[in-house]
């Protein structure tokens, strides 16, 4: 269903892919789009238990698009270190396909929060606690349940480390 990677020597390992989506803080969500044409956001998530959750207002095109069809893509890059002399760019990232779904079940919705809350501001506890109370019902969270995921970097990267 998904392809293969036509460089497997870049491939990075599940694990690898994992760690580059825990440490990061930002990735750019793709849906389908207004007229066929795609539309991709950057935005901040958590990653947690082989889902990403972000949060976003109630109504708008992400949503619309996910509404339209819930398969989605979701991009990290973890490293773009351009390197002129070598005509080329160190990079490192990772994509995810996956459903996403709005969390309408409030207890799902409360854990989803407390994980982005808690990946964004870790020793604001008490101050996370209010945020989440005050903005809750405000607030739409969405989860992509990953399907399947890639990971690739640079060739010199691999190199390096042979």
């Amino acid at each position: 269903m998904f392809r293969e990677m036509r460089r497997h020597r870049q491939a990075l390992p599940p694990e690898t892919c994992i760690q580059i989506l825990e440490r990061g803080t930002s990735g750019v969500l793709a849906v389908s789009g207004d007229d066929g044409y795609p539309y991709a956001v950057p935005l901040s998530y958590v990653y947690a238990d082989s889902r990403i959750y972000f949060h976003c207002a109630p109504s708008g095109h992400k949503l619309d698009g996910i509404a339209s069809n819930e398969k989605v893509s979701f991009c990290v890059i973890d490293q773009d270190q351009v390197v002129p002399e070598k005509y080329t760019t160190f990079f490192r990232s990772v994509i995810v396909f996956g459903k996403a779904r709005i969390l309408s079940d409030e207890g799902e919705k409360r854990k989803a929060l407390e994980l982005l809350a808690a990946r964004y501001s870790p020793m604001e506890e008490e101050g996370r606690e209010e945020e989440i109370n005050r903005s809750f019902r405000q607030v739409t969270m969405v989860e992509i349940a990953v399907e399947h995921m890639t990971g690739k970097e640079a060739i010199e990267l691999v190199k390096m480390r042979e």
